[in-house]
């Protein structure tokens, strides 16, 4: 299982070690807003992280976007503000993988479009809006995904 945060910016709320607890890996789909954000989420599993609209970009531990090839099915982070205002039909057109993972909105979703599985896990950090802070569990099981957003 992989857990899926979004959107910190600069904050791990103590519920995200709960809603995470037993994944084997995370994705940080961006707007990480500081270090101490990479030092806390490790403590819960290993982390891979993208850099969003508030991160520096090039900053060390931080991609511009991740591939990655899990359980039979490809992979793809990012945090979505490359497309301006992202849409799961904006993502599907864009990237060519089986599960597109991105942040940016604060609004978590999960919609499969045809084959791809598009997946928002909500923003984990400070309240914005008026979304409900989430984050997002994976679930891979021979080459089919699923995913169910987790309340915090």
């Amino acid at each position: 299982m992989i857990g899926l945060i979004s959107d910190t910016h600069g904050m791990v709320r103590p519920e995200c070690a709960k809603a995470l607890a037993g994944v084997e890996l995370i994705l940080h789909a961006g707007d990480v807003g500081g270090e101490e954000v990479l030092h806390e989420l490790p403590t819960v599993a290993p982390v891979r992280t993208v850099w969003g609209n508030v991160d520096p970009a090039g900053q060390p531990g931080l991609a511009a976007e991740i591939e990655l090839r899990v359980g039979g099915v490809t992979v793809h982070v990012s945090h979505g503000h490359e497309l301006g205002s992202p849409t799961p039909v904006a993502l599907v057109k864009r990237y060519a993988a089986d599960i597109l993972v991105y942040g940016h909105t604060h609004r978590a979703l999960v919609e499969r479009i045809g084959r791809q599985l598009v997946v928002n896990p909500g923003a984990a950090g400070p309240r914005h809006f008026h979304y409900e802070p989430s984050v997002a569990r994976l679930t891979i099981r021979d080459g089919t995904a699923e995913a169910e957003i987790v309340p915090l």
